[in-house]
């Protein structure tokens, strides 16, 4: 790998590393948000859920635009507007008698921007590598820093609301700021070797796409979502269950939220170093990887003392981590680059989606039995688990070769 190349992908990585700070270490503050604003559990879960839902609505045309205009060109302005949005919600804290509203207003701003962001990397990664190998440890360096993200944001957001309740939203401009210089001034991206087609050509080509791929490429976004749902809902339900039940806030219960992320990922670090180009390899740490889910919750549910749940928590953690390189690697190696911004993006929007579902539904499940958690969420693992089986067919030589159009 090329040093040209190695210095793209390490300032890559801080974009999806700052959007997920921007928003995952909201989720430790969020019961003080709630007692603070005196608003219900759903409204709280809302701060979490519009940012995601704007995202959804907008990472297709993102994705669209990164194939016309350029990857680079997109995520740049994107990230302002992310910081922005962080500083409206900060703003509205401090200046507002009930900035409840202001807030949801300040994270659609946040949406907007994290939609040209991050989801934006998966297909500019593939962009710059040629060779397979080097696209999924790029995608599993991605993820790791995703995933590190999430380690760090519950104790970063902890320790901020520590000094008062509202202090993670100001450092969502600091953030977005850091990954707009990091962008601009060192990644350097590939010039197109071909003209763009016209937007007539273009939408032909994908629904040819999904005509001729749709089964495996559905399976990919649909593995996809349930994971990001089962993962922001667990989160929401351990950082709620920590503080009512066993009585652990502020920096502490940071760090225990910390600890299944963290399995996650060394666990995503592993993946995207051993997959390479083996796609039949990919749709194996897929498959274990949501058997792995499924056993953590239906143990969870024989015996969940927090023992239990941390050791099994970190389990889901792993399989999670196993997964998720492997579908970036599916879907990024087998789309071609002049429609790869755009197909990622429906994937993306399919991730953003589970994150939007989870902390809602979980909230509304928490309030009639704390088994149906882990009835929902092996469910769900199952779910995820009979789609890679029956769906993914990875023997196929070269996947590429029937996603050409002429």
């Amino acid at each position: 790998m090329a040093n040209s190349n190695k210095i793209n992908l390490l300032a890559l990585s801080s974009v999806p590393l700052i959007m997920t700070l921007g928003n995952s270490m909201l989720i430790p503050v969020l019961p003080e948000i709630e007692e603070k604003l005196g608003i219900s559990s759903f409204q709280v879960s809302l701060i979490i859920t519009v940012y995601s839902v704007v995202a959804i609505l907008l990472i297709p045309i993102a994705g669209y635009l990164s194939d016309r205009i350029g990857r680079k060109t997109v995520i740049v302005p994107c990230l302002l507007i992310a910081g922005a949005g962080g500083a409206l919600s900060a703003w509205a804290s401090v200046n507002t008698a009930n900035p409840f509203l202001w807030i949801l207003a300040g994270r659609i701003l946040q949406g907007i921007g994290s939609a040209g962001a991050a989801p934006v990397v998966i297909p500019l990664i593939g962009d710059l590598f040629e060779d397979d190998e080097e696209i999924s440890s790029g995608l599993g360096l991605i993820e790791t820093a995703n995933t590190a993200g999430k380690v760090l944001s519950p104790i970063i957001g902890a320790f901020l609301a520590s000094f008062v309740w509202f202090m993670p939203f100001w450092f969502i401009p600091f953030f977005s700021l850091a990954g707009v210089l990091l962008v601009f001034f060192l990644v350097k991206v590939p010039k197109k070797e071909e003209e763009a087609q016209d937007f007539r050509a273009f939408i032909s080509c994908v629904k040819d796409i999904f005509k001729n791929s749709g089964r495996w490429l559905y399976a990919i976004f649909a593995i996809g979502g349930i994971i990001m749902l089962i993962l922001f809902g667990v989160l929401f339900y351990l950082s709620d269950t920590l503080e009512t039940k066993y009585g652990i806030d502020g920096i502490a219960k940071g760090f225990l939220l910390a600890i299944p992320l963290l399995a996650l990922s060394v666990s995503s670090f592993a993946a995207g170093k051993m997959i390479g180009s083996k796609k039949t390899l990919m749709k194996l740490l897929i498959v274990i990887g949501m058997g792995l889910l499924a056993v953590s919750f239906i143990a969870l549910r024989v015996q969940h003392e927090i023992g239990f749940l941390f050791a099994f928590l970190v389990i889901s953690g792993v399989g999670i981590g196993m997964a998720l390189p492997s579908l970036d690697a599916l879907i990024t190696e087998g789309i071609e680059k002049e429609h790869r911004g755009t197909i990622t993006s429906f994937y993306s929007s399919m991730r953003f989606i589970g994150v939007a579902a989870g902390p809602p539904l979980y909230a509304a499940i928490m309030a009639q039995s704390e088994h149906m958690i882990y009835y929902t969420s092996g469910g769900f693992s199952l779910l995820a688990l009979a789609i890679g089986l029956l769906f993914l067919k990875p023997e196929d030589k070269d996947q590429r070769a029937k996603l050409k159009t002429t």
